[in-house]
């Protein structure tokens, strides 16, 4: 595509982001001018106005002469906005030509109902293009019947659809919260009549003597031009700058619906993990909004510094709210960065499918029973979730007491992990000012400001803890892919290690094709870094592994063999209704089995409680019983039992392997280290704390990776895994004391008869 606007140098693109040029649509009376004008009005953004009624010195011009004036401002790097009525394709087609590759071209459509334009147009005074009054009627309708909507595939990146003035609203919130860096995602939102009919006028409210004698001449002169919206009694002061979106006390004649916003995200922080969460306590739970905004901030300014690029997002489906308008001065006051933290209008359930936002963690005002009912956000949550949030968060906590927080890691069958992306819920319970439910404080906001600062604590303490585990996702993701490419065509050219059905030439293909989509997947970090840990080694994840990756993808294989092995029949070694048993794709030592159990909402070591003890002792038992059958073949074989403390692969499996470490598989120290070190836990250690204590000891510190590589034999200290395996082939020293305790170490069939 042909542009006249000059590439920026590359100094200006590190401290520029692209213009945009937005170019509006809508039938005289829509409010196109009242758009750019609230929007320049408040945004730090340079916006400049292209319109038609005024191009010629504040008098009607041309298109050509609009034409110009973009293309001017567009090179000065400034974001324009089109202000004419742009309905027909032909009429926008060479404005969308000045964008080319270095301006961001986006379409607003103003595309509410003809009786509002026409009321808007007859009523008002004084209007640039002289469209008012009686005449205005016909010009609105005979335009709407030439009306084609815009399509991305014209040449837009962002189309936002606004069919009535709470679509209006969030989309002003929009432009107004754009600063000098700030992008917006790409795509087509708000559009909810895609035939795109048009809803003709209604002439019959208008007397006869008011109808124009020449519409035809009119409806020409008035074709390109705009019209201001009927703003009689309404503030339309926009408070607030930066990223947040949200007005404040915006008044209405009509109901309040839930409004949905769109974030204003700074393209380098796209991909960066995001915390959605309500204000706690102030809906049903009565807080008082001035304390609970003070505490939000001040916690907030604790924790978003040591976030790294991770954002919190303050979230209120009313544009209404006040705690929003609130925490937006007190934060802008404070100078937070609002880049990591602000705030937004929509339904914290439909924050991407609605909104745009891709938030993979989001929090929950929970009751103290953790349980679905109560309405608000609660309900909303539990609503949206489904069954599977309610299983994940009943094997987590039964109950949860004030200013406490509890993290659940998503299933993948959950609606909100499939269409939204969420991949965590973060449960919180905060403090009760209100009489009439459990908790009740009295009013004693000493008592209770403390609760509420622990629940924030407690709350962006369980983000952190994700925001850890994901700290190498945008680091060398091109170098591990190839790694992972390079794993898999090993592995093709020696054969399937052991009965696998599945197609590497069409996981290569799969992996490639959704690199781009699943660098913001959990899952996606250790299987792109390390392919040959696809069924072992350790996860920078506390969550299922690929809950964003298609059903075939490597963080979801053993879940979906569990959940099917019928369909998997070559790949199981053995099925049971608890259980089923497989070698390990890419082994690590001459025998490496995996012992998987068939339970849903079971991920991971962190998920078993008491009530999967049973479970785990036949788990023990099967991965025993093959042990027994290889020792039988080859007595010089010693195997350990046990599970890794954060694994890379979705559902709970216990290794079942063989202490030789002779595989072409074991390539590196992060291979070694998850089997050597005490992120490694003995199955008969983790019975014996789970019957006691209802949890298992998980030691997933990320150092233990990056230990040194020591023999596990005599622990002697090697710097490569070459010259560690040679060793090992001739080591003959005895295990450490501590492997030969407690029957961790499994040697010939009669150590290991007995179950535990």
């Amino acid at each position: 595509m042909d542009t006249d606007v000059d590439e920026p140098t590359k100094g200006e693109e590190q401290t520029h982001a692209k213009p945009i040029m937005v170019i509006l649509m809508g039938a005289p009376g829509s409010g196109k001018s009242a758009f750019c004008e609230r929007v320049m009005g408040s945004s730090v953004r340079p916006w400049v106005r292209v319109c038609q009624d005024t191009i010629k010195n504040g008098k009607a011009g041309t298109k050509a002469q609009c034409i110009e004036s973009a293309r001017s401002a567009l090179r000065e790097g400034k974001s324009v906005f089109i202000d004419r009525c742009n309905l027909e394709k032909e009429q926008r087609d060479e404005f969308v030509k000045l964008g080319g590759g270095q301006v961001d071209v986006h379409a607003v459509v103003l595309d509410l109902p003809a009786k509002i334009c026409i009321s808007r147009s007859v009523k008002r005074t004084g209007h640039e293009g002289n469209l008012q009054g009686g005449k205005a009627a016909a010009v609105v309708n005979r335009m709407l019947q030439k009306k084609e909507l815009p399509k991305l595939s014209e040449g837009y990146g962002r189309i936002t659809f606004c069919q009535n003035e709470s679509d209006v609203e969030a989309a002003i919130g929009t432009y107004s919260g754009l600063g000098p860096l700030d992008m917006l995602p790409h795509g087509s939102f708000g559009q909810k009549n895609p035939g795109g009919k048009v809803q003709l006028g209604i002439m019959k409210f208008l007397k006869k003597k008011e109808a124009p004698a020449n519409t035809e001449s009119t409806s020409k002169k008035v074709q390109d031009s705009d019209a201001s919206i009927y703003t009689a009694g309404q503030d339309t002061s926009l408070k607030g700058t930066g990223l947040f979106t949200e007005r404040a006390n915006m008044e209405s004649n009509k109901d309040e619906q839930p409004v949905v916003g769109s974030a204003v995200i700074d393209v380098s922080l796209h991909d960066a993990p995001t915390l959605a969460f309500p204000s706690i306590s102030t809906a049903g739970f009565q807080f008082d909004l001035e304390k609970a905004s003070d505490i939000i901030v001040e916690k907030v300014e604790e924790f978003v510094y040591k976030l790294g690029n991770a954002r919190l997002v303050l979230v209120d489906v009313s544009h209404k709210s006040k705690i929003l308008s609130l925490v937006r001065a007190k934060a802008s006051q404070k100078n937070i960065d609002p880049n990591r933290f602000y705030t937004f209008v929509g339904d914290i359930t439909k924050l991407h499918s609605e909104g745009g936002l891709c938030c993979n963690v989001i929090a929950n005002a929970a009751n103290w029973r953790l349980k679905s009912g109560g309405g608000g956000v609660n309900a909303a949550i539990f609503n949206a979730g489904g069954p599977a949030l309610e299983l994940a968060t009943k094997e987590k906590a039964k109950s949860l007491y004030p200013g406490n927080a509890v993290v659940v890691p998503l299933p993948s069958t959950s609606p909100l992990c499939c269409r939204e992306g969420v991949t965590h819920v973060i449960h919180v319970v905060g403090p009760n000012m209100n009489p009439q439910k459990p908790n009740y404080l009295a009013n004693d906001y000493s008592k209770g400001c403390k609760i509420l600062r622990d629940t924030y604590t407690a709350l962006f303490e369980g983000f952190a803890s994700i925001v850890r585990t994901q700290k190498k996702i945008s680091k060398g993701s091109i170098e591990n892919l190839e790694l992972k490419l390079s794993e898999l065509e090993d592995h093709s050219e020696n054969g399937p290690t052991n009965h696998s059905t599945i197609s590497y030439q069409k996981i290569k293909r799969e992996d490639l094709h959704e690199s781009d989509r699943n660098k913001r997947s959990k899952g996606y970090q250790d299987e792109a870094e390390n392919v040959s840990d696809s069924y072992t080694g350790k996860s920078n994840l506390k969550s299922d592994g690929g809950k964003k990756k298609s059903r075939g993808s490597w963080a979801q294989a053993l879940y979906n063999i569990a959940m099917h092995p019928d369909k998997q029949k070559d790949v199981v070694l053995e099925i049971s209704d608890d259980v089923i048993v497989l070698n390990d794709l890419y082994p690590k030592a001459q025998k490496h089995l995996l012992v998987v159990a068939r339970h849903p909402g079971l991920d991971r070591l962190a998920d078993v409680c008491k009530e999967h003890i049973q479970l785990l002792r036949t788990m023990h038992v099967v991965g025993l019983k093959w042990a027994e059958s290889f020792l039988h073949d080859d007595s010089a074989l010693v195997f350990r039992l046990g599970y890794h403390s954060e694994p890379s692969m979705r559902q709970l499996h216990l290794h079942v392997i063989s202490q030789d470490f002779n595989s072409t598989h074991l390539k590196n120290k992060k291979h070694w280290n998850s089997f050597n070190t005490a992120f490694f836990r003995d199955s008969i250690d983790v019975l014996e704390e789970v019957s006691s204590d209802g949890k298992a000891i998980l030691n997933d510190d990320d150092s233990l990776m990056s230990m040194e590589l020591r023999c596990n034999r005599c622990r002697s200290a090697h710097p490569t895994i070459p010259k560690l395996k040679l060793h090992i082939a001739r080591c003959q020293a005895s295990f450490p004391s501590i492997l030969l305790q407690n029957g961790r170490l499994i040697t010939v069939p009669s150590n290991s008869s007995a179950a535990p």
